[in-house]
Parts: structure tokens; C-alpha cells; sequence
């Protein structure tokens, strides 16, 4: 009977490998479950960005029949090129951690490296899942993809695409005596604020994640507690802050505004004092492109959102795994992103 090599079977190959991983249980955050980014694979390395300048309509002036005509300059197209972002955490299995039932010939040591890998393999997804998370959220506080110490920008989209942030818009929540209509206001007011920084493209409606303290008041303001105590609609000022689904949150509808408390944690989360504005439905405002792997196997086709292979040590010990993810997230019109205060 010939010895089992394990570590070249087809168990442990790119393909298996990887559909293993993409099956292991994930759960994802909540700015993955908005469905905001459209999604895409894409077989190069490389995403361009094209944007042509906003043109302002003018009013054109009358002239004399047979005589010169008013002019205007048209804006201009640009294109970015952005390279996608490579994301790489390695481990290893060594041979004595399956020493005890590595018999010979037999296919129990396969069983046993393949359920150690997975085991694996689900820590390590959990960490690429709330990778994706947060620079998902970077782009949306900040027009900004930032890297894992939350300092270091890997892109900043309105640099990249020539455009200005709104400034920070004060929602003064913490004012005991606020002015009767305010709130709905300040809602009109961003709302249109949200219309005229998307010119003429469509979109359904402005959603605002907040930070816990933003929601607090949100929740406790007088105008909003009116609104919704007086009617069967009551329920949903409750949804607010623990959803009907059992979800760790909830959301509910004001001032044409949908406003939902971000429950993250660390890192991915929303500042306690802020609150981020931006628009639903606006087609491409938001993508994720997913490019090959650096493998020979995996030139020219298209990406995958996680890799995992494995290769044998040099002194056969064990095996090295390594597990990637090569993922771009970013904003096409940074200038809708609004952020906001409590006060």
C-alpha cells in the first residue's frame, strides 16, 4: 500500500480549499446587510473611476439674428485608476498536531487536517467579515478608506475624484428648549441639501446611521416622541432601539429621514456624538470589486471575495495556510456623504 500524501491531495487545493471557506458560517455586519455596495468581480488588479465634471444649466442671453451666439465651456472628463488593496493572514498546521491518528495509508489524517483547517479557517473569515465591515463604514463616515489602525488612508475618494465633503451639519439635540418645528427643519434642510449635491440623479430616499448618544437624544426629543406616541406608529419609535426581528437594532422613519443607531463596536462603530447621512437607491454610488488572488491558478479570472491555500513546509513538519482577500470598497460621488452632530 503506498503512504498517503496528504498534503498534495485534492482536499487541499485552491479550489476546495476556498469553497470550504466561502461555505463556513458568516456573519455579517450591518453595512453589509444594507446591500449598499453593488458587488462585482473583476479579473485585472486595477478599477478605474471616470467622472465628468458637474455642469451648472445657465441661462444664455439673447443676440442679434445673424450675429455671434453666446458660448460655454463643457467640463471635462477624468479617469482614476485605483488598485485593489491586498489582505493576507497566514498560519500553519504542523504534523504533530494530527500525529495521533495519522496511521498508514489511511484517509483519517485528511479528515483530521481538513477539520483543523476549517476550524481555522472560520476565525480567520470572522476577521476578513469585519475587515469588510469596517472599511465599508470608513467610506461611508469619512469618504475615506482607511487601514486597519484607522489612521493611515489607503484612499481618500474625494481627493481621488476632485471633490469637497460637507461640512458637519450641528443637529443641537441637547437643547432643552428647542424651537417648535426645529427637527423637522433640520430635516428638510438635509434632505434637500442630500437632493441638490446628486444634481439630477435619482434616489429614493436618505437613511442616518448615529452613534448612541446622537440616538439618545434623537429618540428623547419632544418632536419625535409626539410625533409618534399619539398613534398606532408608536411601535416604531420603540423599534428604534431593539428591532422586531430580534436584531441588535432597529430604525424608524422621520422627516423623510430613515435613522438607525449603529450598534458596532471598537474600531468599526460610530463616534457616540456623531451621525452619518447619505442617500439609498442612487445607482453605482456604492461598490465592492473583488480581484484574483496572487496565484498562478487564479491569472485572469474573476475574483473571488476569499482565497485559502496551503503548501508543505521544506522539512515536512507541517503545511503553511495562508488566507486572502483582495477587495476595493469605495464611494463614486463623495460629496453626498454628510456627516452630522449631536450638537
Amino acid at each position: 500500500m503506498p503512504v498517503l500524501d496528504i498534503f498534495n491531495a485534492d482536499a487541499f487545493s485552491v479550489t476546495t480549499m476556498t469553497e470550504a471557506m466561502r461555505e463556513i458560517s458568516y456573519v455579517p455586519g450591518r453595512i453589509g446587510e444594507l446591500d449598499l455596495f453593488q458587488v462585482e468581480s473583476i479579473d485585472t488588479l486595477d478599477v478605474a473611476i471616470e467622472k465628468q465634471s458637474a455642469e451648472s444649466l445657465l441661462l444664455i442671453g439673447s443676440s442679434p439674428r445673424g450675429g455671434p451666439g453666446d458660448t460655454r465651456d463643457i467640463g471635462r472628463r477624468s479617469l482614476r485608476k485605483l488598485t485593489v488593496p491586498h489582505f493576507q493572514r497566514n498560519d500553519a498546521i504542523y504534523a504533530d498536531e494530527v500525529m495521533g491518528v495519522r496511521a498508514f495509508g489511511s484517509e483519517t489524517a485528511v479528515e483530521t487536517l481538513q477539520g483543523k483547517i476549517a476550524r481555522k479557517a472560520a476565525v480567520h473569515s470572522q476577521d476578513f467579515a469585519l475587515t469588510e465591515e469596517y472599511h465599508r463604514l470608513s467610506v461611508i463616515k469619512s469618504g475615506i478608506l482607511f487601514d486597519s489602525d484607522g489612521t493611515t488612508p489607503i484612499y481618500n475618494y474625494a481627493t481621488e475624484v476632485g471633490e469637497s465633503l460637507s461640512a458637519e451639519g450641528d443637529f443641537d439635540l441637547d437643547n432643552a428648549s428647542p424651537a417648535a418645528g426645529i427637527l423637522r427643519r433640520r430635516c428638510g434642510t438635509l434632505v434637500r441639501a442630500m437632493a441638490d449635491s446628486l444634481g439630477g440623479l435619482p434616489f429614493r430616499g436618505v437613511m442616518v446611521i448615529m452613534g448612541k448618544a446622537f440616538a439618545d437624544d434623537f429618540y428623547a426629543h419632544k418632536e419625535v416622541r409626539e410625533t409618534y406616541l399619539n398613534y398606532s406608529a408608536a411601535a416604531d419609535l420603540r423599534a428604534g432601539y431593539v428591532s422586531t426581528t430580534g436584531k441588535p437594532y432597529g430604525g424608524f422613519e422621520f422627516g423623510g429621514i430613515v435613522w438607525e443607531e449603529y450598534r458596532g463596536g471598537g474600531s468599526v462603530s460610530v463616534a457616540d456624538d456623531k451621525a452619518h447621512a447619505f442617500p439609498i437607491g442612487v445607482p453605482g454610488l456604492f461598490k465592492t470589486r473583488y480581484a484574483p488572488a496572487d496565484y498562478i491558478e487564479t491569472v485572469n479570472r474573476p475574483g473571488q471575495r476569499l482565497y485559502a491555500k496551503q503548501w508543505q513546509m521544506p522539512n515536512d513538519k507541517g503545511v503553511n495556510v495562508e488566507f486572502q482577500m483582495n477587495a476595493l470598497h469605495y464611494c463614486t460621488r463623495p460629496r453626498v456623504l454628510m456627516p452630522l452632530r449631536r450638537t
